[in-house]
């Protein structure tokens, strides 16, 4: 039986330096061959999707943590927020003096010193996730083709990331956007870097449900790979949830199955262990 392959990128697909192994993209290519359908479903915006993740061979993507859904080049679903929202985002982080970019499929958009303070976030995120030379990592070595200098008051956005002062921007981002939902990522609790802002009542199982619909196909054929908290909807919504080996104790704890960590070949070994190739 031809199966529905979901795939998360950081720390699943690519390790947090954005490298991509090799048998990463044979397993995919082989997979696709063999008949199974092979999808990124994560938190990046269509635009953080560069050419060598296109260039493996996919059908399609999830994308802004479940806001968007595109299957052969055809849109099925995207949620935006506002331009009244974005507008209230913006000005709010701009009178907390918190630095952000903004996520849209046609590129993320920094605001005006988000380079200046990002580059030791970005240090202190690729040493927490264990990389060598954590020390040379920079915004524009994380996000390429990040645009410095564009408008931000928008109307294209999946979501808003932005770096956290203390723990108690994340907490009052709650209070001040109850139509958005605000999570964290970069770390754990009050060891968090960046505070985001979504559109309510998305996840990555909603739109995984969205692209069974449209493909006609059944849960039973989905089989779902991540690394992260944010994954842990996805793994539990799909037939089979595998959790990376250098994912976190949670998602570990809750997948059908742990495979080696992305760097040692984790998602071959998996599509291997599944007889998906």
């Amino acid at each position: 039986m031809n199966k529905i392959i979901l795939i998360d990128v950081d720390g699943t697909l690519v390790d947090y330096s954005n490298n991509l192994p090799n048998s990463a993209v044979e397993a995919i290519r082989e997979a696709r061959k063999n008949g199974h359908k092979v999808y990124i479903c994560t938190g990046r915006s269509r635009a953080e999707v560069y050419d060598n993740i296109w260039d493996i061979g996919l059908d399609g993507m999830i994308g802004g943590n479940g806001s968007y859904v595109e299957d052969n080049g055809e849109v099925v679903m995207h949620s935006l927020i506002t331009k009244e929202q974005c507008i209230h985002i913006v000005d709010w982080l701009h009178e907390r003096g918190l630095e952000f970019y903004l996520e849209s499929n046609n590129g993320l958009f920094a605001s005006e010193h988000f380079e200046e303070y990002g580059d030791s976030i970005m240090q202190e995120y690729s040493k927490r996730k264990g990389k060598d030379n954590y020390e040379k990592m920079t915004v524009r070595a994380a996000f390429p083709e990040m645009i410095f200098d564009g408008e931000l008051y928008r109307d294209d956005l999946n979501k808003v990331s932005f770096i956290l002062k203390t723990y108690q921007d994340h907490l009052d981002s709650i209070e001040e956007f109850p139509d958005l939902v605000a999570n964290t990522w970069g770390g754990k609790g009050e060891e968090a870097l960046f505070g985001d802002l979504g559109v309510k009542d998305i996840n990555k199982a909603n739109a995984i449900e969205c692209l069974l619909k449209h493909l006609g196909a059944n849960k039973e054929d989905t089989i779902a790979f991540g690394d992260a908290k944010i994954d842990i909807p996805m793994l539990e919504y799909c037939a089979i949830g595998v959790a990376m080996g250098s994912g976190g104790a949670e998602i570990k704890a809750m997948a059908d199955y742990v495979t080696d960590d992305v760097e040692k070949d984790g998602l071959y070994k998996a599509f291997k262990h599944f007889n998906l190739i």
